[in-house]
């Protein structure tokens, strides 16, 4: 068991040891969200004919290189093609073809103007100006070519790759399975919400938190309760959880005292532990390990020091289950935008908000960075990695920063 890793450490070795858990198909309208299991290749092109990109006239562009304003060119009209209509009459010198927006180009045409460049007539058209080959045509392929890759493996599925796969005519992407992800949280004060609050209890707002947390990140989640302060209460939690669960997240007793026996209740269900502890501030109390298949993370009951220790070492882990390809934190420099008073002897991650100023990454604090203080997460989007030993820090300082979302 490791002891004591920082958190880029301990999220390597959770990566290792977690795997996608398995594919199915869903409705292109179920989509959104969802991780592609598998490379999608373009089967057909985009568009699939040389079509008009507006309402106007298809014509042959010999036809007009003597046409101006002085000389105008007249054209006989053919036929009026709609947009999911083919053209019947090839276009051929001295006439056009009326074609609405979306129609395909008829053959013999080879350009298209615009209704309001011209006159016409219900028999004709007439040209004030020269039109070269190819003009105003949206070319067959012009946004796929048949061969083309669409999206990979790993990819989240956006409002712009759920149409393209319409495109496609693929109505039941293969994605990823959602993992099922359990919660515990620990504690005998523990309330849930909507109780009476009286003699020292506090409501399980972790419980609430996590939901969303993993739910964001892509899980199912289930709540397998709240179990008092006793190994066997607690293992017994872990195993009802280790039956259906991918990943199971715990919050509370993982500090040193007489009631923090999270780690050995994870032993007494059968589990092994992999990690405990990590170099952070906030959320550096916390052990990491194995029941039967499922990752088992249990994190401090504090709010904002589970919630660090979630997104900067667990969050990689749950998006490795959820079959993304982009399982890293992708990090980045950032500028503070306020002064941060406190020293920093361990390493430790400022929650803020991004702000894009003058071509700069920014970020403001969003306020008391406490380990109970979970009301200064709301918003957050960058955290920013102050280095151990470092002193209060000025606005202006430039820190490394990832994002948890």
């Amino acid at each position: 068991m490791l002891q004591n890793v920082t958190f880029q450490e301990a999220a390597k070795v959770l990566l290792e040891h977690v795997v996608p858990v398995g594919t199915e198909t869903v409705p292109l309208t179920e989509a959104l969200g969802r991780i592609l299991a598998q490379d999608v290749f373009a089967q057909t092109d985009v568009p699939p004919f040389d079509r008009s990109p507006f309402d106007g006239y298809a014509f042959q562009a010999a036809d007009s290189l003597t046409a101006s304003p002085e000389n105008p060119i007249t054209l006989r009209i053919t036929e009026e093609i709609p947009a999911g209509s083919m053209g019947t009459i090839p276009v051929t010198s001295g006439y056009a073809a009326k074609i609405l927006t979306g129609a395909p180009i008829p053959p013999g045409a080879d350009t298209v103007c615009k209704f309001e460049d011209t006159v016409f007539t219900a028999e004709t058209v007439t040209l004030n100006r020269v039109y070269q080959t190819g003009k105003n045509i949206v070319l067959r392929g012009e946004d796929l070519t048949a061969g083309d890759i669409l999206a990979q493996n790993g990819q989240r599925i956006d409002a712009a790759l759920c149409g393209t796969l319409s495109t496609q005519n693929i109505a039941s992407p293969l994605v990823y399975r959602r993992p099922l992800a359990g919660i515990i949280t620990t504690g005998s004060e523990l309330c849930d919400v909507g109780t009476a609050l009286s003699g020292g209890k506090i409501v399980n707002s972790n419980r609430y938190t996590f939901t969303a947390a993993l739910q964001a990140a892509g899980c199912h989640t289930e709540f397998f309760g709240c179990p008092g302060d006793t190994v066997e209460s607690i293992a017994q939690c872990f195993r009802s959880a280790a039956e259906t669960s991918d990943l199971i997240v715990t919050t509370g007793g993982v500090s040193v005292g007489d009631y923090d026996l999270t780690p050995a209740a994870l032993e007494a269900a059968g589990g092994t532990l992999l990690i405990q502890n990590m170099k952070l501030k906030p959320g550096g109390k916390c052990c990491f390990g194995m029941l039967g298949s499922a990752l088992v993370c249990c994190l401090s009951g504090n709010p904002a020091s589970s919630m660090t220790a979630f997104y900067a070492a667990v969050l990689p882990a749950v998006r490795k289950l959820c079959g993304r390809a982009d399982c890293d934190h992708r990090y980045f420099p950032i500028t503070l935008l306020d002064d941060f008073p406190k020293k920093s002897p361990k390493p430790r991650l400022l929650r803020g908000i991004l702000s894009l100023e003058e071509g700069i990454a920014g970020m403001h604090i969003t306020g008391e960075q406490g380990n109970s203080v979970l009301h200064t997460m709301i918003g957050c989007n960058v955290l920013a990695m102050v280095p151990p030993g470092t002193g209060p820090l000025k606005k202006g300082s430039t820190l490394t920063a990832f994002s948890p979302n």
